[in-house]
């Protein structure tokens, strides 16, 4: 019967980039779900300013996030970022928070990203970040996941506004405009993390 110490990473079973970078603990996992929220936060200000929804790089980070930490710690990281939010720090599009934020036809957006965390990091624990054609699957699916909650969630919000709600205003308002920067940053994702791993991978056979 072998008496080999078991490593966090193997307690954990399917590690993510951050377990093979950082060990896991309970501090380091507060860690780096803050730093989760803080880069969806500064990435949330990159924004083309559009009525009614905007433009921003969250969704980079939001992909990012879930891949290096794993489903649920990517998961808690978005619903911190939208609890923060919710709390009145500035960490939504345009430095904005508070309240008022759930009246916005955006914000169905900001509660996929936690759906979107959790899958693309659901992934990851299973290697899908570390091969570019798994990983090219892996964001392309993630990056889908917002507008399943993001469109419907308009929908109601322009409904009660009065303004048209159809399925046709719904693809050209929450949709189309989003195509071109959502390629960008999917296939800037689906090539980040395979390429971090292969670093990771070169830096433990030199050790």
């Amino acid at each position: 019967m072998s008496t080999a110490p078991v490593t966090s990473t193997a307690v954990a079973g399917r590690p993510t980039l951050a377990d093979r970078v950082v060990p896991r603990t309970a501090v380091a996992n507060v860690a780096l779900i803050a730093a989760g929220v803080a880069v969806v936060s500064l990435l949330a200000q990159v924004e083309i300013p559009m009525w009614p929804v905007p433009i921003t790089g969250q969704t980079l980070g939001v992909m990012l996030v879930g891949a290096s930490l794993g489903a649920w710690r990517g998961a808690v990281s978005l619903l911190s970022y939208m609890g923060v939010g919710l709390l009145g720090l500035p960490v939504f599009a345009g430095a904005t928070g508070g309240l008022i934020a759930l009246t916005k036809p955006s914000f169905g957006f900001v509660i996929g990203f936690v759906f979107a965390a959790a899958l693309v990091g659901w992934l990851a624990e299973r290697s899908w970040d570390r091969r570019p054609v798994l990983s090219l699957a892996a964001f392309g699916l993630a990056s889908l996941v917002p507008f399943l909650f993001g469109i419907p969630y308009m929908g109601f919000v322009l409904g009660a506004m009065g303004v048209p709600n159809d399925l046709g205003s719904l693809l050209a308002f929450g949709f189309f405009p989003f195509i071109v920067g959502g390629i960008v940053k999917w296939l800037v994702a689906a090539s980040v993390m395979p390429t971090l791993w292969a670093v990771v991978r070169r830096v433990d056979r030199r050790s």
